[in-house]
């Protein structure tokens, strides 16, 4: 081996272990910067795990679910953590424009990581509703049925498009609210999430291509209406502590 060869060899090693060395020093740069940011911008949200098993879902395959989570949520989640961080760089010099985009990405983040994060919670059920949340919802709507019916004919609304199916609690009047959301903006701001149906195409079309009506059927297989249930109880336990 020549002494030129080696020298190369020597340097281009020498190199990497210098540029890996500059980017554990930045990474922990930039994890003791967050630390010490205030709460608002730590940019310290953590992707949750699914909360069953992606391989036991009717109709709803392992690949679509792991992508939908890893991909779409776990996106969310880190574009959300690098928007916090960003924002605690703003000062009085700020251009508005970007205060403003930087905002508007917080808000879709954030409300993406929430819905996601119900969306999956109410998952790996039987789809058989029942509890408290069965008969408030034939009482409201007249019947299950009907109240179904609405339900599905918002998500086929937004088929082959984007958007959020969501049935709420509505924390003012104590009313169960069935509405599509078009973007992760737009949500019923008194109102919390109990069963949530994604209808971004991400999250049926490895499955099902175009045939959102088809992904609906899967969806509505799957529901834990366990879930469902909690977050209903604990809707209504905090209306009454808020008209206490």
């Amino acid at each position: 081996m020549s002494d030129s060869l080696y020298s190369r060899r020597e340097l281009i090693g020498g190199l990497a272990a210098t540029s890996m060395a500059a980017t554990q020093i930045a990474s922990a740069a930039e994890t003791a910067a967050a630390n010490s940011a205030p709460p608002a911008f730590r940019g310290q949200h953590v992707i949750q795990p699914l909360p069953f098993n992606a391989g036991k879902l009717t109709g709803l395959s392992e690949k679509l679910l792991v992508s939908h989570h890893d991909n779409n949520y776990g996106g969310a989640v880190n574009n959300l953590n690098r928007v916090e961080q960003e924002l605690a760089r703003i000062n009085k010099d700020t251009p508005a424009f970007l205060v403003g985009g930087l905002r508007q990405s917080e808000l879709t983040f954030h409300n993406s990581m929430t819905l996601h994060e119900a969306y999956f919670g109410n998952l790996g059920g039987s789809g058989k509703a029942s509890g408290a949340i069965a008969t408030a919802l034939s009482t409201a709507y007249g019947s299950l049925d009907n109240w179904e019916l609405h339900f599905r004919s918002i998500g086929a609304s937004l088929g082959g498009g984007s958007g959020w199916t969501l049935l709420s609690y509505e924390l003012l009047s104590g009313e169960l609210r069935t509405y599509g959301a078009n973007h992760h903006t737009q949500s019923l701001n008194t109102a919390l999430p109990l069963l949530v149906m994604d209808m971004y195409e991400h999250s049926y079309q490895m499955d099902y291509g175009s045939a959102a009506a088809r992904y609906i059927d899967a969806f509505f297989n799957n529901i834990q209406w366990d879930a469902v249930n909690q977050r209903y109880e604990q809707a209504m336990k905090l209306r009454r502590q808020l008209t206490a």
